[in-house]
């Protein structure tokens, strides 16, 4: 059972790591001046869900609840 969760905390930290390289390689949320004015609404606006921003996104949020349930397994005392 040691070897096991000692495989178990690697991945962890490896999904830590590329949690944390995610979430710097997104951009910020607040768009400036422009979206007092609504200039932020253009067509990558809308369709921000198929542009690579929007795949990052989702895989943040995807790495997000990998982190969490790993965070959860590692928890529990049947190691």
């Amino acid at each position: 059972m040691a070897v096991l969760r000692i495989i178990l905390t690697i991945i962890y930290i490896i999904a830590c790591f590329a949690l944390v390289a995610v979430v710097l390689m997104q951009e910020g949320k607040s768009a400036g001046l422009g979206a007092i004015s609504g200039a932020a609404e253009t067509y990558w606006g809308k369709n921000k869900g198929r542009s690579m921003e929007g795949k990052l996104v989702k895989f943040t949020t995807a790495l997000a609840v990998f982190f969490i349930v790993f965070a959860i397994i590692l928890n529990l005392k049947v190691f």
